[in-house]
């Protein structure tokens, strides 16, 4: 496990406390009414939480300037490893080497995410399918994007061995949404994502996993990402919300455990 320490940014900052945090039941009507109330497809998500994962990488991780140095990227099939394969993308426009494993085989994909794949495919990004990737260089950055907010149960298989890898390989790790591992309710499974250097971008809201303390001392740093959900749809679940990212598109929470 690496001590790295990331740079601090200056993101703006929220108490942890005084922001609203989503069930997995919550979450899965806002996403459920951001595409069918309100018409904001799944593809408007997932480049959203993408483009703000490389942002967030690219300020914390890379100095500033990712231009040369390695990123891998480990993306499971679903929507969580979508967003990671869009954060593949942007990280190469700007110059990073970026190899992409995932968990399943090519074909296996389906979707959006399959459309994500197909795209990084076309650049000639490097892609290990189906397997624990085996870098040719140490990376600089990991980009967990292997299971996200509908983990049932305890990793198994190639998610597992990436999640062991990831924790294995002596660089920081940004996760997407939760680390893998973490369930939304806060249940942590084994293996799951953990380094000193652990940071997570939730998005929209933060989950309910976080406010225990065992899933905070596992996550790092946490930050809060603008994916456009309407704060009406929020007012419709009883949620009081306000504008959050008024001043950025990207805050950071600060908890008091």
């Amino acid at each position: 496990m690496s001590n790295h320490q990331p740079p601090i940014s200056n993101y703006p900052a929220l108490p942890q406390s005084e922001v609203p945090h989503l069930t997995t039941a919550q979450m899965v009507e806002v996403d459920r009414a951001m595409m069918e109330d309100y018409r904001i497809e799944l593809m408007q998500m997932m480049e959203n939480a993408g483009r703000n994962l490389a942002h967030l990488a690219r300020a914390r991780f890379l100095d500033g300037v990712p231009r040369g140095k390695s990123v891998l990227v480990l993306a499971g099939s679903g929507g969580n490893g979508g967003g990671a394969l869009v954060c593949a993308r942007r990280l190469h426009n700007w110059g990073a080497k970026v190899h992409v494993a995932t968990t399943k085989s090519i074909e296996a994909f389906q979707g959006i995410p399959a459309h994500q794949l197909d795209i990084l495919q076309r650049m000639g990004v490097t892609l290990t399918p189906a397997a624990v990737p085996s870098p040719a260089e140490p990376p600089a950055l990991i980009i967990d994007g292997i299971i996200g907010y509908s983990l049932r149960g305890a990793p198994r298989g190639i998610a597992a061995e990436m999640i062991r890898r990831a924790n294995d390989l002596p660089a920081p790790v940004l996760a997407l949404d939760v680390p893998s591992g973490i369930a939304t309710d806060g249940a942590v499974q084994s293996p799951a994502i953990r380094a000193a250097a652990t940071l997570t971008l939730t998005l929209a809201l933060p989950k309910i996993a976080f406010r225990r303390a065992a899933v905070l001392a596992l996550t790092g740093a946490l930050f809060l990402a603008d994916i456009s959900v309407p704060p009406e749809l929020y007012t419709a679940l009883g949620i009081s919300v306000g504008h959050i990212f008024a001043e950025s598109e990207i805050v950071q929470l600060k908890s008091q455990i």
